[in-house]
């Protein structure tokens, strides 16, 4: 492709093909916006992964159509993504699709072991969180959320405004 020896050729194109790949997602992100690889929803968590196996696949092109094709799907992605987020905001229906409901694993320091099996958390994990997030006594922790991500956050202290529970399904 751009020198006569395997080795050197290897070692420019793959260096070539990573800097312009990367530019292309900088560039793309630019565009769409910040969102883009934030985790708010597990279509971005998707969008993520799947945004470093291209960018590993561009890297390895052997070919320029290969390399054009996965900068293309890139950028579709990119596009999805964006929709999906816009008609998410228009559609109810299409969100309730796309996005998962937070549940609640732990409210006013009682464990909900029922929700603890429906998600399939276990409990070792749920106190490792909480140990995580510093909870020095379980009678403190007023809540403890699986997020539609798979992030858990814990909530302690005195009071837990309502507004916080939002969208939580408690059981």
């Amino acid at each position: 492709m751009f020198f006569d020896g395997p080795i050197l050729d290897a070692l420019a194109k793959g260096s070539l093909l990573s800097v312009i790949g990367i530019a292309w997602i900088i560039f793309l992100v630019r565009i769409v916006g910040l969102r883009s690889f934030s985790k708010m929803t597990n279509f971005d968590f998707v969008m993520t992964v799947a945004m470093g196996s291209l960018l590993a696949g561009a890297s390895q092109s052997q070919e320029w159509t290969g390399f054009l094709q996965t900068l293309t799907a890139m950028a579709s992605l990119f596009a999805v993504q964006y929709g999906v987020s816009r008609l998410r905001r228009w559609s109810p229906r299409l969100d309730a699709l796309v996005q998962n409901t937070p549940v609640l694993l732990m409210k006013d320091g009682v464990i909900l072991h029922d929700n603890l099996r429906a998600t399939r958390v276990a409990e070792e994990d749920l106190i490792a969180k909480l140990r995580e997030a510093n909870a020095l006594e379980l009678s403190t922790v007023r809540a403890v959320v699986l997020e539609t991500t798979g992030d858990i956050s814990v909530l302690h202290g005195d009071h837990v405004d309502e507004i916080l529970f939002k969208g939580v399904a408690e059981d």
